[in-house]
């Protein structure tokens, strides 16, 4: 197993740190994991080297964090660090709240302290929040008292706003989605560098989106792969291109079946950073390519068409347009049209015309705002907290 380090800080994380939010299940009910299953996969990936473990308030409607506690049972504590995440979408109503929250992680955890304490999912409704209730400095308390190691936050929104929480606090880590299909999508890769600029260290979540990137794959795209002249699985194609890159400190990957870990950890024994060719980049270059055109709402991300009169996120809708366009994953775009604010999202525009003047590709923008209706009422979209 590769380790990476950090000047800032005294861990060498593994290359790979085991997600534990897509786990076997009994009965395809996501509460009753299957213990039979998942603890032998999470703890042969210890065995070979994984030494971060990453759960979180919601995963598995609430099991993920009690399953991680007898995960690390028999001496398996002792070999790992454990990640965990504030809930930022919960109400609230002072911090004694908060603290009532994080004391039930611990219990969860059996455990009396959390090595990587993270503030979860950032976006503008729940950085509002995070902002009202003061939560950076609840947070940094938290370290100051000894119950948190080092304190971060995973981050689910535009890159100016990414900057700006970062730019906010002297984190620890920072957590971002990112793969070869998210250069330019949330914090992306001009995010990737700012952070790496400013010595913060960097997770990457969903280095496959979330199975996007090996399940379902256009016959074109897997067309380009088959005809490389090196042969790779598709989940080596995307691990390798994050490995590649010095600013990517470690990977994360919520494994599902025991096949996924023992790839995977395999995978991570071997990484390096600089070693894809030319060639190799081209190919994952012509995939992407591939997978963006059929997704062809067209928006550049200009932002000609903001402010919206009637504060509609047009921006952010339309690239979660090109996100079901594309791989149709249901419970992603579920849960990320629902951090939406209630006040931008698609139903609030009334057709006035004035983003029609400005677009300067001509979008009938109203018309994909009533796609987006229809795709909310599709997906049961819930009303943010």
């Amino acid at each position: 197993m590769k380790y990476r380090s950090h000047p800032r800080i005294d861990f060498q994380p593994s290359a790979l740190g085991f997600g534990c939010m897509r786990l076997p299940v009994i009965d395809r009910d996501q509460s009753r994991i299957d213990d039979e299953l998942a603890i032998p996969m999470v703890r042969h990936a210890i065995d070979q080297g994984v030494n971060y473990l990453d759960t979180a308030w919601p995963y598995h409607n609430g099991t993920s964090e009690a399953f991680v506690s007898r995960v690390v049972k028999d001496g398996y504590r002792e070999k790992v660090k454990i990640a965990d995440k504030y809930p930022t979408w919960e109400k609230i109503e002072s911090l004694a709240d908060a603290d009532r929250i994080f004391d039930e992680q611990l219990k969860r955890l059996d455990d009396d302290h959390i090595d990587f304490y993270m503030l979860h999912a950032l976006c503008w409704p729940f950085w509002q929040k995070v902002k009202q209730f003061d939560l950076i400095d609840w947070i940094a308390r938290k370290k100051q008292d000894g119950l948190v190691s080092h304190v971060g936050f995973s981050f689910h929104d535009q890159l100016p706003l990414f900057k700006e929480i970062l730019d906010a606090h002297d984190w620890d880590f920072c957590q971002i989605q990112y793969n070869y299909m998210d250069i330019g999508y949330q914090a992306g890769r001009e995010g990737l560098r700012y952070a790496h600029g400013k010595g913060i260290p960097v997770i990457v979540m969903e280095p496959l989106r979330g199975g996007d990137l090996v399940r379902n794959i256009p016959s074109d795209v897997q067309a380009v792969f088959d005809g490389a002249p090196v042969k790779r699985s598709l989940a080596e194609w995307a691990l390798r291109w994050l490995w590649d890159q010095e600013e990517v400190w470690m990977a994360l990957s919520g494994m599902s079946a025991m096949s996924e870990a023992v790839e995977n950890v395999s995978l991570a024994a071997s990484c390096e950073t600089g070693g894809m060719s030319d060639k190799e980049k081209s190919i994952i270059a012509r995939a992407r390519e591939l997978y963006l055109a059929r997704g062809p709402v067209g928006c550049t991300g200009c932002r000609y068409c903001m402010p919206c009169p009637q504060g509609v996120d047009i921006q952010r809708l339309l690239g979660l347009l090109n996100e079901w366009r594309m791989f149709e994953n249901r419970g992603k775009l579920r849960f990320f049209l629902g951090t939406v604010s209630g006040d931008a999202r698609p139903d609030k525009c009334n057709a006035c015309g004035e983003c029609l003047e400005k677009c300067p590709q001509h979008l009938d923008i109203p018309a994909l705002m009533r796609e987006l209706v229809e795709l909310y009422e599709l997906l049961k979209v819930p009303e943010p907290q």
